[in-house]
């Protein structure tokens, strides 16, 4: 009879290991997003030009709104396209 030390998988159990998010802002001290930047606003864009929600950046509300502002602002002086194919 097999004992619960003996049982074997043949494939590793599933465990959850999700990574922390984290805001990449206060990480970094960063207190204010520039718009001019538009390399750096480009990462929190997707490819049809559309910003991506804090789910997926982790970026805490507070930057979230002012990385929106930056790329509204941006859009508005012509650094960054309001829609685009395949943008990156």
């Amino acid at each position: 009879m097999a004992h619960d030390k003996d049982l074997k998988y043949l494939t590793p159990i599933a465990v959850d290991t999700k990574k922390k998010k984290y805001c990449r802002f206060k990480k970094s001290g960063i207190k204010y997003i520039d718009y001019k930047d538009a390399d750096f606003l480009l990462k929190f864009i997707n490819e049809q030009g559309k910003l991506l929600p804090r789910r997926l950046t982790g970026t805490s509300q507070k930057f979230q709104k002012k990385v929106s502002q930056a790329v509204k602002r941006a859009r508005h002086l012509g650094l960054l396209p309001y829609v685009a194919d395949l943008l990156k």
